[in-house]
């Protein structure tokens, strides 16, 4: 046993000081640090840092040169090895609406490996499945996407998958929509998240209701919320579903972080929606067959349409504990135990509960990541 000390530690409702976090494979307690040296085999002293749960992120498309949609299993293998110095321990590989054979090739990649992500010897973050962004979704609202490869709502295609995708998002008011909703509520577990969409209130209220009980990149590729037509934005904020959001400060402003975090509490869920282009220089890069160009933040298609992030999940727990105005505890929920409970991972992940996986990232003040640990093993250090 691994007893950690020296640190701050983040609680699912608090931070801790004076203990000690003792782990194998799992989370199994704090205790005195003075205590720590009789109890474990080894302890290691992480000098002031904050121990943390592992990051989780539900909505990732690619980094560092790869993308999911790529179909490249080694290209996954390296993202996930990648992802380990942002602090991510867990995550979903996302989609994004290209043509529905290599969609298929996706899951096929994913299956396996969901499982090899789990071993020991596999030097990245854990797959915990997919998140099918599309092909389900509305022409009118499709953002980056491409529209020739949407498909109306198809449970049918979906429901052989249903062991690799652990959430899809779609558009409820298209032909279908809400019997898809249904249908895959009854015979899955996948999440069904609202998203590329532009529905009304009411439609996307009756989607919810149906069992819809996510929101794709709240604000974004949706219909926005009014005095007099609440919209998605509107349905996100007034229902118990879970909300993602892009805190980059530029896909949502800044001011919006404090109040998404009055409205949402602990159903707030901070995404990346992370491109191929994360983490590196500026240019031009591809998207679901589509050219974009990276200048700073900004991801943009050539027409101007702006795309997804180069974010980190790292910095974005920086800029919402920064805009939001919350503690860190909080700002480390919103990227670990709210993701992780929105596609019910939370028995084994997203805190640092006892009996829980030993997913455990070390940061300093600035959310510099030192160390990643994955089911207890250390697989990333700087």
């Amino acid at each position: 046993m691994i007893a950690m000390t020296g640190g701050r530690i983040i609680l699912e409702d608090r931070e801790v000081t004076g203990k000690a976090l003792l782990f194998d494979e799992k989370i199994r307690g704090l205790c005195g640090e003075e205590e720590a040296s009789s109890l474990a085999d080894e302890v290691l002293d992480v000098g002031g840092a904050w121990i943390s749960p592992g990051l989780v992120d539900v909505h990732i498309h690619g980094f560092r040169g790869d993308d999911v949609s790529d179909a490249d299993p080694d290209g996954i293998r390296r993202m996930a090895a990648a992802l380990l110095e942002n602090g991510v321990t867990s995550f979903l590989p996302t989609t994004m609406t290209v043509g529905w054979g290599i969609l298929e090739k996706v899951f096929a990649i994913l299956r396996p490996m969901m499982e090899e992500s789990g071993q020991n010897d596999f030097r990245g973050a854990r797959i915990l499945g997919c998140h099918a962004e599309g092909p389900f979704i509305n022409p009118a609202r499709k953002g980056a996407q491409a529209e020739e490869n949407i498909l109306p709502p198809d449970a049918d295609k979906i429901l052989p998958w249903k062991d690799v995708i652990r959430m899809i998002t779609y558009a409820p008011e298209m032909p279908g929509g809400i019997e898809f909703t249904r249908t895959l509520r009854e015979k899955s577990g996948i999440v069904l998240s609202v998203g590329h969409t532009a529905a009304d209130f009411d439609t996307a209220m009756a989607a919810v209701h149906a069992g819809a009980e996510h929101f794709t990149h709240t604000f974004n590729a949706m219909t926005p919320m009014s005095h007099r037509s609440p919209g998605v934005v509107g349905a996100a904020l007034y229902s118990d579903a879970w909300c993602e959001m892009i805190a980059d400060a530029f896909h949502v402003d800044k001011a919006l972080f404090p109040i998404m975090y009055r409205v949402k509490g602990d159903r707030l869920c901070l995404i990346t929606d992370c491109l191929r282009a994360g983490g590196l220089r500026d240019g031009e890069y591809i998207l679901g067959g589509q050219a974009f160009d990276l200048k700073g933040i900004e991801c943009r298609l050539k027409d101007g349409t702006i795309a997804g992030s180069v974010l980190t999940m790292n910095r974005a727990v920086r800029l919402f504990r920064e805009h939001a105005g919350v503690s860190m505890w909080e700002a480390v929920r919103a990227a670990s135990l709210s993701p992780a409970r929105s596609i019910h991972e939370d028995g084994r992940r997203g805190s640092l509960s006892v009996g829980k996986d030993a997913d455990i990232t070390v940061f300093d003040d600035d959310l510099n990541i030192r160390e990643t640990w994955v089911g207890g093993v250390r697989k990333y250090i700087s």
